[in-house]
């Protein structure tokens, strides 16, 4: 079964929300079996929606929509496929009663524009929202020429409305593919994108299972694996055995799998060895001890972070003597600081604002440069990264 999901809504498309439903669907899919070939984001506008739908259906056994099924005036989901089918919106008498019954619940009357909710186009069927005013529609066309037919479910686009609907009532309609896919993602940071490429070779190659794909995200490279196998367990043997493929060839420049971050890492080695570090930084807006403050059980380690507007020595040896002294006066294992220097014009790429991260304890003292070509806000991002990964070496006692 081959799938794609469309997501309606001006909304979307100029820029005020995000489409988050799009990839919490594929991912749903992907865990039935089910691919995702496209992804389409449409404005509310009748006849474009219309035009897609119809493309849609030509080329998918699978449609989802979300978005579209509210009573304003913008709301075009239901006419569009009623379009797409050439047939008239019929009420349905038991949709309007729980309609109308959610909302003396609420002890309000309700809006006649509500009535539209509970109208389907002709041969559709309703799809029960227990969670919102808003019922879903399941709909089956036949493909053009009269080879096969598309399943059509349109959602509504809020979800905490869309995903409990999915589960309950579409995903036990579907057919689900006979190949399991599985993802997993490997973190890693201190080289680039094109490097990490070369490092890794024909392991990201086109057309290999599980295929590896590569993303860079703030100085954060990001490995996704996608596997496809018989079984879970055919899945993750294939992910295990690219697992030890990769870290052969990566090495400690791997810090993390899945969600973990830098920060969490940091924490979990930190209290692991019963050891405390405090902050300095100056240039970052206190975004290295944010960081460290958002992981849970950084009350342990995290002794102290202190923000600074300027500093007098804008060098190498300034970074180094106030990691040592923020050491001191917080009585800390590590003291672990920042300068970013943003005075400096981001216009000339060669006169780059650059940054030193320095790094103090009872064994030595550590600093780094770094130069920093991007704009304010991802060099802010960068350097409390570089940070975190310069504890994280000293701690696990990587030398580079």
């Amino acid at each position: 079964m081959q799938a794609e999901i469309i997501a309606i809504g001006s909304e979307l498309t100029n820029g005020e929300k995000l489409d988050t439903n799009s990839q919490w669907l594929s991912t749903e899919l992907a865990a039935a079996g089910i691919a995702t070939h496209f992804h389409t984001t449409i404005a509310d506008n009748l006849d474009e929606i219309i035009d897609q739908l119809r493309l849609s259906a030509s080329r998918s056994d699978l449609i989802l929509i979300t978005g579209g099924l509210g009573p304003t005036l913008d709301d075009l989901t239901r006419q569009a496929m009623a379009g797409l089918t050439g047939t008239d919106l019929v009420l349905d008498a038991e949709s309007l009663a729980i309609i109308e019954s959610m909302f003396l619940k609420r002890y309000r009357e309700m809006p006649e524009r509500n009535r539209i909710q509970a109208m389907f186009p002709e041969g559709a069927e309703p799809i029960k929202n227990e969670h919102g005013t808003a019922p879903g529609i399941w709909m089956t066309v036949p493909r053009d020429g009269g080879e096969g037919i598309c399943h059509i479910a349109a959602m509504p686009g809020v979800p905490s409305e869309m995903k409990p609907m999915f589960f309950e009532s579409v995903l036990p309609r579907l057919v689900r593919g006979t190949r399991i896919i599985r993802f997993a993602r490997i973190n890693c940071f201190g080289v680039g994108e094109s490097k990490t490429e070369e490092l890794l070779g024909d392991i990201t190659s086109r057309g290999r299972d599980p295929e590896v794909g590569i993303t860079a995200h703030e100085a954060t490279i990001t490995l996704r694996i996608k596997a496809m196998g018989e079984s879970n367990d055919d899945c993750e043997q294939k992910i295990s055995a690219t697992y030890e493929q990769i870290r052969e060839r990566l090495g400690d420049y791997i810090f993390g799998y899945e969600d973990e971050e830098l920060e969490h890492v940091v924490v979990t080695l930190l209290n692991e060895s019963k050891l405390s570090v405090a902050t300095s930084e100056c240039g970052t807006g206190g975004l290295l001890s944010y960081r460290l403050t958002e992981v849970a059980g950084s009350a342990d380690c995290f002794k102290w972070g202190t923000v600074l507007a300027r500093v007098d020595a804008f060098s190498a040896d300034g970074a180094l003597a106030l990691a040592k002294s923020t050491r001191e006066t917080q009585a800390c294992d590590f003291g672990l600081a920042i300068l970013l220097d943003l005075n400096q014009s981001w216009q000339d790429r060669e006169n780059a604002p650059q940054a030193f991260v320095a790094l103090a304890s009872d064994n030595g003292a550590w600093v780094e440069e770094i130069g920093l070509t991007v704009n304010r806000a991802i060099a802010k991002s960068r350097i409390s990264k570089a940070a975190l990964d310069l504890l994280r070496r000293k701690l696990l006692k990587i030398e580079r």
